[in-house]
């Protein structure tokens, strides 16, 4: 009876674990990672800015998106945070993730680290209005069908000194 267990048990492991290694694809055909796209990697390219802000349910450069974000050293985990799009590439939104953290406090150990943030204020991609800061040295590709909510536009004075600040 052990035997027969053990047997069952190894053959339900293994196709399990064949399950999991199989990548799902998205409806265009495309490998994903937990239901999302497989991403393609930070954009590193030259792009034109771009602001086309305004709140009509589509994700547009120069505004503040949720969605999920890649962790810079394992882009297989990440987690939904906030990002400032600003502007798009063969079908990609081009973003930069923003942060409640204040990276004043540490700022030696982050230039340390080649990161650069810049403050942007506060705003209603936030419920509790806690000033914001951009990351300016990391391009985050996300596509436009894995934006889960418009969070608000971002002022054009502020877009711009963003963008100026790249």
């Amino acid at each position: 009876m052990r035997r027969t267990f053990g047997n069952l048990a190894r053959a339900i492991s293994s196709a399990v674990l064949s399950s999991a290694r199989r990548q799902p694809t998205s409806s265009r055909g495309e490998s994903t990672t937990a239901g999302r796209r497989r991403y393609p990697g930070d954009f590193t390219g030259k792009f034109t800015p771009r602001y086309a802000a305004k709140l009509d349910g589509n994700a547009d450069p120069g505004e503040v998106l949720w969605a999920w974000v890649p962790y810079e050293d394992d882009p297989s985990q990440g987690k939904d945070r906030p990002v400032l799009a600003v502007g798009e590439r063969r079908g990609w939104l081009l973003c930069l993730m923003l942060t409640s953290k204040d990276h004043d406090r540490d700022a030696a150990d982050e230039t340390r680290w080649g990161r650069r943030w810049m403050d942007i204020g506060s705003g209603p991609w936030d419920r509790k209005r806690r000033p914001s800061e951009v990351r300016l040295d990391r391009m985050i590709r996300i596509h436009p069908d894995d934006v889960r909510r418009e969070g608000a536009v971002l002022d054009r004075k502020t877009f711009d000194e963003v963008i100026g600040s790249l």
